[in-house]
């Protein structure tokens, strides 16, 4: 642990990992953003940032407009009513609203600074994003509009995730699958959904039900106990596919996959729900962690074969971040000394490679040393969300009455 934070299990130390959390959240990370990101001319955020903050690359991404609107968001609803939250909030929110759409209700992927179309996706993770967006500056700023968007898009992801034939395929039908990306991310969306604007109904469901509905399939169809792995992809029957595609990993995803699972059982007090994602951990730790060189590796092999992308042992920022909270939120469940250790070899790694002492934030990018790849502090897929939202949720965990 960090020299001046006590082990979770010392006397004072919940307190104090409380207070280290919630310092590097409000006086380093929120106030980098804050400083460099905002465009005040365009509106929105600007999210390609270099180590010392200056503009990379103006082009936005249009998922973290939803991304660091909830992120605002949520710390005007449950820290502090300041100001600059709230209009932070605002303008990404505004922003998605003036830009972010096409005419059928699909989002983009990346515009220009000025809100021009520059790609569309796929896939519906920018409309996911808006959703939680819009629910959580609809509760901080009482706007009914954003409540109706909340819904409407949320609905918009659930309708392209979920029917069958509405998203474009990604491969021929030759070896057809299906991924655990929209289930993860329809949990954690439905959960923010239904924390800000109540159990809502969407599309014919209500959040609740949308929450059941995919840890069903991610434990029928992803889960395989006899392999103590957590799939990324699956045959449409939830078979192996003993390909590269088939066979490979992602510890941080599924650990992330983990911690929304238990904070689900946690909220209903349903202790199998608890199991479920503490068993989702368990394998994925014995996974993921680097056992010669500390840190989670971002992909492995299902059969310990070696791995098609080249970048498979780096070591990136939000496998980490969900990796503290997962361990974080197991001890706290379950008062396993286990937990308490892997939180503090999981923080003390990433506080002791990835944050950048002079400027400010943490690198995304690292060697599987620990070395810094690049100096980025943010870009189409780095931004004010992952180190945010960890430092935020350990902090409201850790002061809670135990």
């Amino acid at each position: 642990m960090n020299d001046t934070v006590l082990p979770l299990t010392a006397a004072k130390g919940r307190e104090q990992l409380a207070a280290f959390y919630r310092d590097a959240l409000l006086d380093n990370v929120i106030p980098f953003w804050l400083r460099h990101g905002m465009d005040h001319e365009q509106g929105g955020i600007i999210t390609s940032l270099n180590r010392d903050g200056t503009v990379v690359d103006t082009d936005k991404s249009v998922w973290f407009q939803g991304r660091a609107g909830w992120m605002f968001a949520t710390l005007y609803n449950t820290v502090e009513r300041r100001a600059e939250w709230l209009e932070a909030a605002r303008s990404c929110v505004e922003f998605i609203q003036r830009h972010g759409f096409t005419p059928d209700g699909k989002m983009w992927f990346t515009v220009t600074r000025e809100g021009r179309p520059l790609r569309m996706r796929r896939y519906v993770y920018s409309e996911s994003f808006a959703a939680i967006a819009f629910a959580a500056y609809a509760k901080a700023s009482g706007d009914a509009r954003a409540a109706e968007d909340a819904v409407k898009t949320f609905a918009t992801f659930l309708r392209y995730s979920f029917e069958p034939g509405l998203m474009t395929p990604k491969f021929e039908p030759t070896r057809p699958m299906k991924g655990i990306g929209a289930h993860m991310i329809g949990i954690a969306a439905a959960q923010e959904l239904r924390a800000n604007l109540g159990d809502v109904n969407v599309a014919g469901r209500s959040c609740t039900e949308w929450i059941d509905r995919s840890i069903a399939e991610i434990e029928r169809d992803f889960m395989k106990p006899e392999l103590e792995a957590l799939m990324e992809v699956v045959a449409p029957d939830g078979g192996i596919i003993d390909h590269f595609d088939g066979r490979t990993l992602n510890p941080g995803h599924a650990i992330e996959a983990a911690w929304f699972i238990m904070h689900e059982g946690k909220l209903r007090g349903d202790q199998r729900l608890i199991r479920v994602g503490l068993t989702i951990l368990d394998w994925m730790w014995a996974r993921g962690w680097d056992e010669e060189c500390g840190g989670i590796y971002y992909f492995r092999d299902l059969r310990g074969l070696p791995v098609q992308e080249y970048w498979h042992d780096m070591k990136f920022w939000w496998p980490h971040n969900e990796t503290i909270i997962a361990t974080l939120l197991a001890w706290t469940l379950t008062g396993d000394a286990k937990y308490a250790r892997w939180h503090q070899m999981a923080h003390d790694w990433s506080f002791a490679h990835f944050p950048d002492p002079e400027h400010g934030e943490w690198y995304g990018y690292l060697h599987r040393d620990g070395s810094v790849s690049s100096q980025l502090k943010g870009n189409m897929w780095k931004g004010p969300f992952h180190l945010p939202r960890m430092l935020w949720y350990c902090g409201q965990t850790l002061a809670a009455p135990q």
